[in-house]
Order: structure tokens, then sequence, then C-alpha cells
């Protein structure tokens, strides 16, 4: 199996675009720093404002399950699959071309 080359992915995908497939809603937003529930299923965060996001830095916080990250790092928290595993199936839900490294 060919290799991904993950920092093109980081590169390339929005934490917006992670957020809005995995259905998140801010409940409060100042400026680009947005705040609402964790949509990781790990965390159990039912209610408050635990989840903190930097749109312009494309970074991620949860202060109730303490995971962080980028928008790459959000959505294998967020499927709970391996790293290689998310990051194809990211590029194929958000209509990316998976940028694939093959090794001679």
């Amino acid at each position: 199996m060919p290799g991904v080359n993950f920092d093109q992915i980081r590169a390339a995908v929005r934490i917006e675009d992670v957020l809005s497939l995995l259905g998140f809603e801010p409940s409060r937003r100042s400026g680009m720093q947005w705040y609402g529930r964790c949509p990781l299923p790990e965390c159990g965060s039912a209610r408050g404002e635990s989840f903190s996001v930097n749109a312009t830095l494309g970074r991620y916080c949860c202060h109730r399950c303490h995971s962080q990250g980028n928008a790459l790092e959000l959505w294998t928290a967020a499927t709970q699959l391996p790293l290689h595993q998310a990051a194809v199936e990211l590029c194929h839900r958000l209509g990316h071309a998976v940028p694939w490294v093959h090794r001679w």
C-alpha cells in the first residue's frame, strides 16, 4: 500500500471543512476563535463550551477530553481510524485527490 503525504493534507484541508463534516455548530464566536460542545465521541461533553477552535491557526483543543491538534488530527480522533485510513477517507469526503507517496 502506498504512503500518504500527510503534510500536503494538513496544508490543503481547512479545519472548518472537518468541523462541517462533523456537524459542529459553535455556540459562541469571538472573531476566529469558536467555542462549543466537543464533537469527539470519547469526550462525552454533552453541554458547555469545553471545545475551542482557532480557525486562523487551524487548531482545536478540548479542555474536557484534552484532545488537541489540527484538522487531520481532529478527523482521526473523531472517526477513531488509524491515521493513514483517516487521511484517505478525509480526502475522499472532501473531494481532494489523495497525495500518494510511492516508494521505488
